[in-house]
């Protein structure tokens, strides 16, 4: 016997909800490829000074952005699956994933504000390095070049914060573009293009992370309700 009165709009209103669950999974899902693979991100974080590898923490963060959505597509079907079925086990078993999903969901989302700002400042201190050993002719001097120049390249950016370190590569056309001195003028420095590089990446998957999380709260509530209807129809 199929639900009745009220517990039905609410079940169409659960595969709804669970249709846009499963359209964001895909959209996180794609959100988090386009970021593993984005030009910027990869030309820098590929790079290698000597035996150091450049910081791997922002990557860390797109694969666990890339199981989330493959996860998040996986329930948003079983819910409308469960939902259109009318079938308690479905509903409880996706009950079950939201909630190890949500739970999932809060602690990769308070790894990230623990370590946005440690992302940007790893990458700004392996840029330091090697622009250092760049400017010195220290050992293995043209990598560190090929490593800050894919930097200034990459981000339009010259120098550090440091205004040692800043005036010097302004004159080396070996290392800035032609048009550095302007870029100098401007306060673009690489420090601040790195900081907004990553900052407006972390900013967008916040937002995500916020709009699937009211979505995750009304589903559950959503089949809880519904398999309360469900119980109780067929008892009757």
């Amino acid at each position: 016997m199929g639900v009745e009165g009220c517990t039905k709009c609410i079940k169409y209103l659960l595969f709804v909800f669970n249709f846009i669950f499963w359209l964001a999974g895909g959209i996180i899902l794609g959100v988090a490829l386009w970021l593993r693979h984005d030009s910027q991100t990869t030309n820098i974080l590929y790079l290698q000074l000597g035996d150091k590898q450049a910081p791997n923490t922002f990557y860390v963060g797109i694969y666990i952005l890339i199981a989330v959505g493959a996860v998040m597509m996986f329930v948003g079907f079983l819910g409308c699956y469960g939902a259109i079925q009318e079938s308690q086990c479905l509903l409880g078993t996706f009950f079950t994933c939201l909630v190890i999903l949500f739970a999932c969901e809060v602690a990769a989302g308070i790894w990230g504000f623990v370590n946005k700002d440690q992302i940007a400042k790893d990458v700004k201190q392996f840029y330091d390095q090697a622009l250092q050993q760049a400017l010195m002719g220290e050992s293995d001097a043209n990598n560190a070049k090929a490593v800050v120049k894919t930097f200034h390249e990459t981000l339009d950016c010259c120098g550090s914060d440091i205004i040692t370190s800043t005036f010097t590569p302004v004159w080396r056309d070996d290392l800035c573009r032609k048009d550095s001195l302007k870029s100098f003028f401007e306060n673009t420095n690489c420090h601040k293009k790195i900081d907004e590089l990553f900052s407006g990446k972390l900013y967008l998957i916040g937002i995500a992370a916020v709009v699937v999380a009211v979505i995750m709260i009304f589903e559950m509530i959503l089949s809880m309700v519904l398999c309360c209807g469900i119980r109780n129809s067929s008892v009757y």
